[in-house]
């Protein structure tokens, strides 16, 4: 008895992560109301001098207080383990509905500055430099 009650929860706790999943994978596109970056730093793009490969290492890894893959996903499209207890749910890049106006300069100006209402939050550690590199990473990898 014991072990089929186990079993059971366990089987309905699979049940809402994999609900959870392909749920943050079907939306598309994301509405946000997130606050809009000077124009200024909206219309730059300095990818053209990053490095993807050192953004990646950060995406997955260094980003400090936490990857950005424990929200955004290995994939990209917002369905990392933490990820899914947010809402709403991590920005999805693969959405080109959705990330089509997302410029270069506005992506900075959200991991620089966090995004209120959602739990994105601002990302103080990373240098100005290690943003770009997360940028051209996520651009290259997953908007394409």
């Amino acid at each position: 008895m014991k072990k089929f009650v186990v079993f059971l929860v366990f089987v309905v706790l699979m049940a809402f992560v994999v609900d959870t999943v392909f749920a943050a994978k079907a939306k598309c596109p994301q509405k946000r109301k997130t606050k809009k970056a000077p124009s200024s730093l909206y219309k730059q793009d300095k990818t053209a001098k990053a490095d993807a490969a050192a953004g990646k290492k950060i995406y997955i890894k260094t980003a400090k207080p936490m990857a950005c893959l424990m929200c955004h996903g290995k994939k990209g499209d917002g369905t990392g383990k933490l990820g899914a207890a947010l809402t709403p749910k991590p920005r999805n890049f693969k959405c080109k509905k959705t990330m089509k106006d997302v410029t270069p300069g506005q992506m900075f100006w959200i991991i620089k500055k966090g995004s209120k209402g959602t739990g994105m939050i601002a990302q103080k550690t990373l240098k100005d430099k290690d943003i770009w590199n997360v940028i051209k990473y996520i651009r290259t990898k997953f908007m394409k």
